[in-house]
């Protein structure tokens, strides 16, 4: 199965947007589908290795998490810039920044565990037991849930820009 990345935007949006003091948005949303490289990289070098594999477990995931609260740190100015383009700026110490990364990343693959049996989610334990534990409506679910919380957080989001207080300290 291809994944699709996008819907991982979904749930760090309004939950980012909802839980505005506690998570960095920006980050939320980088962190969630960063896992997703991996799959991609496979896909497009055409590998013959599975698409949801070490970066898909919490391990992986967790390598991820601090590189990407490295990176979102360091470069904190021009991306706050760029958030500014969308009428939205935080705040944000490491401490955040670092706590917001391992959400996204180990949402990711919360979400992708419970649709994709060649995972190992708990490497280097082998085998995903996460996978049919909503047998038969897991793709439904999941996807669904990604595509409501994505309309819900465009909701959220010009709700606050109309509202005026999407630029939040």
């Amino acid at each position: 199965m291809v994944p699709f990345t996008p819907f991982h935007l979904g749930p760090a949006l309004l939950f980012g947007l909802a839980f505005f003091s506690t998570f960095d948005l920006l980050t939320l949303l980088i962190a969630s589908v960063i896992p997703d490289v991996e799959p991609f990289c496979i896909l497009l070098f055409d590998l013959s290795m599975p698409s949801h594999g070490f970066f898909h477990s919490y391990v992986g995931s967790s390598i991820l998490a601090v590189l990407v609260a490295v990176t979102v740190y360091l470069l904190r100015d021009l991306l706050t810039n760029v958030m500014l383009k969308f009428q939205v700026s935080q705040k944000s110490s490491f401490k955040k920044i670092l706590f917001t990364s391992f959400v996204g990343a180990y949402f990711h693959v919360f979400l992708d565990s419970l649709l994709y049996h060649p995972m190992n989610p708990l490497y280097p334990l082998q085998g995903n037991a996460f996978v049919g534990l909503i047998p038969d409506i897991a793709y439904v679910a999941v996807y669904g849930f990604c595509s409501v919380s994505f309309i819900l957080g465009i909701i959220l989001y010009l709700y606050k820009i109309r509202k005026g207080t999407t630029v939040l300290g």
